[in-house]
């Protein structure tokens, strides 16, 4: 039984799990590194959760589009959900209180056939209507700690800054795939990624949010080096734009 992971760019992945459940986290697919995006958008027929760090564009993406082609629910916190649904127009009917929660707290989805806990992450979180609007507050950003029943359990930290207590996120749930951020200037670089990663110690690390702009100057190489400087004991894996690995 195995459990599929597209990589969309920025921070946006598909999870297919062994069950042939549809997850998205951070769904912009037309970020300007996914020259796919057109199609996949119109080959998204099925998908059952869409998962949301927090509130701003280049995660928020397509959310809204996919949400009301497809009728998949919302799980995020209870601020950024509200936000979502108030500004943006998600549908409200799919973004009840069985898909939202809060930092600590950790919702129970088909049966258990996926969990997931929201988890600490130093950003910030907003939404704006368009560009011109100015922005909403949508509460507190997170990671997201997804387990999947017969799969790998999947740490996305969103977007963050290192922080010491990263070290207590696996106590819980030890990590098998960590999808982690290393651009820098909005988040962790190459250095603060590699030192994340060596706290959670996860089994696998795949970093994501990097180059889709030039102010995000962080690369995989880089990251590579400091993970191996610090000794981190983790699998490096530089997935392609669009690229679907099966774990």
């Amino acid at each position: 039984m195995t459990t599929q992971l597209t990589w969309y760019g920025q921070s946006g992945y598909k999870i297919i799990t062994p069950g042939g459940k549809v997850l998205l986290i951070d769904p912009w697919l037309t970020n300007p590194l996914f020259d796919k995006a057109k199609d996949e958008l119109a080959n998204l027929r099925a998908v059952d959760f869409i998962l949301l760090t927090h509130g701003h564009g280049d995660h928020v993406g397509d959310s809204v589009e996919i949400a009301r082609k497809t009728g998949a629910k919302l799980v995020a916190n209870v601020d950024l959900s509200a936000a979502v649904v108030s500004v943006l127009g998600y549908p409200s009917d799919q973004a009840g209180a069985e898909t939202t929660g809060h930092i600590g707290g950790q919702l129970t989805l088909l049966g258990g056939e996926v969990k997931v806990c929201f988890v600490p992450a130093m950003h910030g979180s907003t939404v704006r209507k368009d560009e011109n609007s100015p922005p909403v507050a949508a509460g507190m950003p997170t990671g997201l700690v997804v387990s999947i029943r017969n799969g790998p359990t999947i740490y996305h930290t969103g977007d963050t800054g290192f922080f010491s207590d990263m070290a207590r996120i696996s106590d819980h749930n030890p990590i098998d795939l960590m999808l982690v951020c290393i651009g820098d200037h909005f988040t962790m670089g190459p250095i603060g990624a590699a030192e994340a990663v060596n706290l959670v110690a996860p089994k696998i690390t795949i970093p994501n949010h990097y180059a889709t702009f030039p102010v995000l100057t962080g690369t995989p190489e880089e990251f590579g080096a400091e993970l191996e400087k610090i000794g981190a004991k983790t699998e490096l894996r530089v997935m392609k734009v669009g690229e679907t690995i099966i774990i």
